[in-house]
Parts: structure tokens; sequence; C-alpha cells
């Protein structure tokens, strides 16, 4: 679903003025990787970044060449031998902050990981535990290994040792494997302690290639995917419900194929955390903590940002601020939007080059953006913008534990930050994902010179529309429901849009182009019997317009007219 395109010379022509890199500079590959090389080359898929093996910004028969003389070496069979590799860092690409201590590499924040690939007959790896193995089982630290982008095992660490089998056979096989901290660094962090491995190849273990993107989230509970598993609100908080790999960051990052990292916490915020009282909690603030691997004390080493730079930073804050700001947000806010400004000081420090965006909203607290927002225009900088994020949707979309936000709210929220930080570096983006009604305006007009009268208003809490028709004059046209603001894009889209009429009659409707109104992209009538009615259909754009759907409301007297719960998702 991609997304972010290189500039490549497609030619086999340009053969004579590449450089072949040594095989051992190429990450590791696998027979996927010569598929989708051939692709590219003979413009039967995309081309990306991740093609050029030998590094010289040329895709071509040598990148090909070279690419199986790596599939070769790795296949050859040498004298198999069992290997344990201790290596870790050295071995594996290394995603989110991690720490290389006592022998192990730890994976301290949410979604920080491992990957590389793995070649041999058999295979497994030891995962070490910290002290919060012992803690209650409700809070214990919670890992998954992925082989081959298939879930292996899903394990709450409860012991300090455990070894997790990958792949057993008699042929050999080069296997991506990813293992991945699911839980935050409150509850304790997961170590990878070694890889062991029946293997014949040289270098068994291989880090997997660096992406072009990298984004940095800081946040809050939110962030963590805090409850995302859980069976409703009402469900309170343990690291097995909480699961970065559902959280919008991660899934932002894959929308983007980028590299990621995250610094979350629960409960945490800028100028206070969360508070059941209204008083400062300054023992919860992410800024005290952003510049080490991670709050909790054996991991309060200093990061180092230089060897892992992002083009992006996302700070998702201000949701836990609030329940201290709420109380006097005219006395308190003011310094809210300061130690903002102080934050973004320190984060332009540690990422001089990166675009930064910051958001709030996901679970309301939409006082607090204008806060935010005067803290993104006193720091000035072109780089730094700012956008409220909406807030979930609790009837349809389900919530998590303890209100927090619901698989579907993460997946909504991941499709329109990926929007933010395409239109931030300016790269193209399909959109997919995107509800293009979400920033819908509404308009009713009506033919007062022929006595009809209508009364209306927008309800802002739902975005909805409520009209009502006392005298709806002659014709279906004396009066007119309007929802514009629909910016639509070539592709197709699902319309879902829920209309509550008290009476029996008929409405017509069509979407048309704003700047042509005989363009008609669809129509019909809804046929009203009291009660609701939904139109879900789907809209095939085949080019860029500005439309507006248009509602015949007149005709007839005396009834309620409502227009509410509407999406239009792009699915291609």
């Amino acid at each position: 679903m991609r997304h972010l395109k290189k500039l490549f010379a497609l030619s086999v022509a340009m053969l004579s003025i590449a450089t072949a890199h040594p095989l051992s500079t190429i990450a590791a590959v696998t027979n996927a990787s010569a598929h989708h090389l051939a692709d590219a080359l003979t413009k039967q898929g995309e081309m990306t970044m991740e093609d050029d093996y030998n590094g010289d910004r040329v895709v071509n028969g040598i990148d090909l060449t070279l690419l199986k003389r790596a599939l070769l070496q790795e296949e050859e069979s040498g004298e198999v031998t069992d290997q344990t590799i201790k290596d870790i860092a050295g071995s594996c690409k290394l995603i989110g902050r991690t720490l290389d201590k006592n022998d192990v590499t730890w994976l301290v924040q949410s979604g920080s990981a491992v990957e590389c690939t793995v070649t041999g007959t058999k295979a497994s790896v030891t995962i070490a535990g910290d002290g919060n193995v012992y803690s209650d089982a409700k809070y214990r630290p919670r890992y998954a290994v992925y082989v081959d982008d298939e879930l292996l095992t899903d394990v709450v660490m409860g012991e300090p040792e455990q070894t997790v089998q990958l792949f057993s056979g008699t042929a050999n096989r080069t296997a991506t494997v990813k293992i991945i901290h699911l839980s935050e660094a409150n509850n304790g962090a997961v170590g990878v302690k070694q890889f062991d491995i029946t293997s014949g190849a040289s270098r068994p273990v291989k880090p997997t290639a660096k992406k072009d993107l990298s984004i940095e989230f800081i946040g809050d509970s939110i962030t963590c995917a805090y409850g995302v598993e859980a069976d409703s609100q009402y469900v309170s908080f343990e690291t097995g419900t909480e699961n970065f790999t559902m959280s919008y960051a991660y899934l932002t990052a894959g929308l983007l194929n980028a590299d990621y990292s995250a610094v979350s916490y629960s409960g945490h915020g800028i100028i206070s955390g969360y508070t059941n009282d209204g008083s400062i909690n300054t023992d919860s603030l992410v800024p005290d903590f952003y510049t080490v691997v991670g709050k909790p004390a054996d991991y309060q080493t200093e990061w180092d940002f230089n060897a892992n730079p992002n083009d992006v930073v996302v700070i998702n804050l201000g949701t836990n601020d609030n329940t201290y700001l709420s109380k006097d947000y005219e006395g308190r806010g003011p310094s809210f939007t300061e130690a903002y400004v102080d934050f973004l000081t320190l984060i332009r420090e540690k990422n001089p080059d990166a675009h930064i965006i910051c958001t709030v909203g996901t679970m309301g607290c939409a006082e607090v953006y204008p806060y935010i927002e005067e803290a993104v225009a006193a720091f000035g900088d072109a780089k730094v913008s700012s956008y409220l994020c909406a807030t979930q949707d609790m009837t349809n979309d389900g919530l998590g534990a303890d209100w927090h936000p619901s698989p579907v709210t993460h997946q909504k929220s991941a499709y329109v930050l990926a929007d933010k930080i395409a239109d931030a570096l300016g790269i193209p983006w399909d959109e997919i994902g995107l509800d293009a009604a979400s920033d819908r305006t509404y308009e009713v007009t009506n033919d007062t010179a022929a006595g009809v009268y209508v009364s209306s208003y927008v309800n802002t809490y739902d975005n909805s529309l409520n009209v009502g028709i006392t005298t709806g004059g002659d014709t279906p046209e004396a009066v007119q429901a309007f929802v514009s603001g629909l910016s639509l894009i070539k592709g197709e889209y699902e319309l879902k849009l829920t209309c509550n009429v008290n009476t029996t009659t008929e409405v017509p409707y069509r979407l048309r182009s704003l700047a042509d109104p005989d363009v008609i992209y669809l129509e019909g009538t809804l046929d009203c019997s009291g009660g609701a009615v939904t139109i879900q259909k789907t809209i095939a754009m085949t080019g860029a317009d500005e439309c507006e759907f248009v509602f015949d409301l007149g005709g007839k007297d005396s009834y309620q007219f409502n227009i509410t719960a509407m999406t239009m998702f792009k699915i291609s």
C-alpha cells in the first residue's frame, strides 16, 4: 500500500557505470528479495531503495547479479555446525531504543525490536527477562516473535529466560526473524541473549536492511496501545492487552514503510502526569526522560541521537496534562505552553533536521490543543506543525481498557497521521484509509419566496446536521441540504451515511462536482419510512474533484431530517 518512491534508472545498459560492492556489505537477502527485484526491473512491480544492492543509486542488472551471488553464498553448504551467535547488536537490525548490557540486547521501549535473517536447518533464540518477570502476572513484560512475518509466539514473560525454536528441518532455510517488545518500558524490558543455529553459512545471522524513512513517536498510553486488546472499557490495565503492533504509531510506520522508534509511558505528560484530584503530578513527565533509553533505573543510559537520526518526530502528549489543566485552563494553560516550547527546543537539539508534528485529541481533551498551537507558533520553526486528532468514536469503533482507543481507532489515527507526515515531507501518498468526509461542512437552503419555512442546526459534538421542515413547498428542490468539503482524488471510496427521518417520504440525493453541477458521481433516492436509513456505496473517481452531496428535502410538510455518521474512506 505504498508510497515512498525513489527515482532510479531502469536501464540494464547502465552496467558500465556501476561499481560492485563486496558481498559482505550487502544486507541479508531472501528468495523474496530476488523476486521483488526481478519484478521491478521488468516493470511488473514497484521499485524501492531496497532494490539497490550495490548502493550506486541505480537499479539494474548488476544488482540482480549481486543479489544472486549473495543468495548462492547464503545457500552454500560448507561444514554444517552448531553455532551460537551472541553479538545481537552486530548481527541484527535494531529497531527503537535498545540497550546492550550484561551480554544481552534489551528491548526497552514499546515496539523496540531486533530483526534479522537466519540461515540454517535449525534455529532458536534465547529471550531474557529483567526483574519485572517477578511482578504480578498482570504487569510483566510482553513480547512476540515473528518468522517470515508470521506470528510464531506471543508471551507475557514470567521467567528469567526462555528459548523459542524458530524453525527446524532437514532443508536449509533463510527466514526473516523479528523479536519485538509489545508492552511498555513502565513494565520492564525483554532481552535478546543469543541465537543457536545449525548452519553451514559463514554468517548465519544478518541484519535486515534499514528503511529510507525513520519516525520517532513520543507519547503516553495511547502510543503504547494501552488496553487495545481488552474486551471493553470496563477492563483494567494489564500488559496482556497492551500490544504495540496495534498502535497507531506502528501502523503509521507500516503505511509509510518506515523504521520507527517510540518513547512512550502511560500516565505521563508535559507538565503533569495523570492526576485524580487536579494537583500537579511531576513524577510522570516525558521530557525528563527523553534523552535516555528508558525511565526505569536500569535503562537510564543516554540515547545516541547521532547514531539514530530521525526524519520525523511525532509528539502525542497532553491527554494526561489535561487532568491537571482542566481545573484552571486560564491559569495553568500558559505554563503548559511554556513547557511545550522547552520540550520542542530539546527535541530540535537532538533532531536538528527532523520534521516535528504535534497532536492530541484521540481521547478528547481538545481544550489542550490551542495551547499546543500557541507553543508551535511561539517556537517559530517552519518544520514544526500541529493538528487536532479526531476524538475516538466510542459508539461505532469500540473501546479498549479504561476507555482507551480500540484497534479501529488506532487504524483510523494511523491513516490520518501518515497523510500528515507525507504532506510534511512532500512525498507521494495514496491516501488509502483516509476519511474524505472528516472535514465536511453543511448548508441548508430553502425557497422562502414560495412560503417555505425550515430550521436547521449543526451538532459540532458528532458533526451531524438536523433539519426541521415546517413548510416544505411544492417541489423537492424547494428545500436542499448540502454536504460539502469533500476533496476526492482518483480511486475508489466507500461511502457510509446514515439519515434519520421521522415520517414516510422519499428523498432524492446526488454526489456532484462543485465546479460543474452537471457532473454526477452518485445519485439515488432514500426510501424513508420513519427511522434510520443508511447509504452504503462504492464510488469510483477517475480524477480529482471538489464535490458535494445534495439532498432534496422539499415537497412535504412537518417532518425532521437528520444526517449523521458519514464517512468516505478511500479503499484503492
